[in-house]
């Protein structure tokens, strides 16, 4: 494995006690060190795509093109990488492009994301832009009328209770009844953090008791799903 790393050097003209210390700096950086003499057939298969980052970095490139580095990997392996990969970046200060379909991916280590679809750009944003531009927040309550005596039930009047309740706060409401008279609530909404702890009031000062609550912030796989109407997965069948 190090002679990959020498013949890298060697191909870009470093001095041999330059390439040498670039290897050895690489080989400890990415967690490669004690595996010299080790052949690339025997390394596993993130050890390989860690080697594959130090050859790209023998010349300390100021740009650095990562073509799915990590597909194939487990998410241990994954994580692993990346770490590594962040703190490649953080020394040496480089661009790095990255193609991926995960897209969990490009959410978290991006700072701009391009969407391609059919060999055309369709977006172009920070992770947060296009989040906020092209897919909702989705909030799930489970609600009951405040106890007023007798029988709860989720008659229309409820219903339109929690619409009401809710207009100043939502604009995308779904309401489906529920058992022990309770009602499912579905909101659609950007900003869904600071709009969840407003919604579970405007239900209280309405008269309704909110049993349970969740949120489901908006990801890029929604963003790709809905600007191209089909899923990662149906793309990559």
């Amino acid at each position: 494995m190090l002679d990959e790393l020498h013949n890298q050097g060697r191909f870009y003209g470093l001095p041999a006690t330059e390439y040498e210390s670039r290897a050895a700096t690489l080989l400890d950086a990415l967690d490669l060190a004690g595996l010299e003499k080790r052949t690339v057939q025997s390394l596993s298969g993130g050890q390989r795509r860690r080697l594959d980052v130090a050859l790209g970095l023998m010349n300390h490139p100021p740009l650095l093109f990562l073509d799915e580095p990590t597909t194939g990997l487990d998410p241990h392996a994954r994580a692993n990488l990346w770490e590594h990969i962040a703190a490649m970046r953080e020394r040496y200060g480089m661009t790095i492009v990255l193609t991926t379909h995960y897209l969990d991916e490009a959410d978290s280590m991006a700072e701009r994301v391009v969407v391609i679809d059919h060999g055309e750009i369709i977006a172009d944003a920070t992770p947060d832009a296009l989040k906020r531009d092209h897919a909702d927040d989705v909030i799930t309550l489970t609600v009951v009328a405040a106890p007023g005596g007798g029988a709860v039930q989720a008659v229309p009047d409820d219903a339109a209770r929690v619409r009401a309740a809710l207009a100043a706060e939502v604009e995308q409401v779904e309401l489906t009844p529920g058992p022990d008279g309770a009602l499912a609530v579905r909101i659609s909404t950007t900003h869904g953090a600071d709009r969840l702890p407003a919604a579970i009031e405007a239900l209280r000062v309405g008269g309704f008791v909110v049993r349970s609550a969740a949120l489901k912030q908006a990801s890029l796989d929604d963003v790709f799903l809905n600007l191209t109407g089909r899923s990662l997965r149906e793309e990559a069948a």
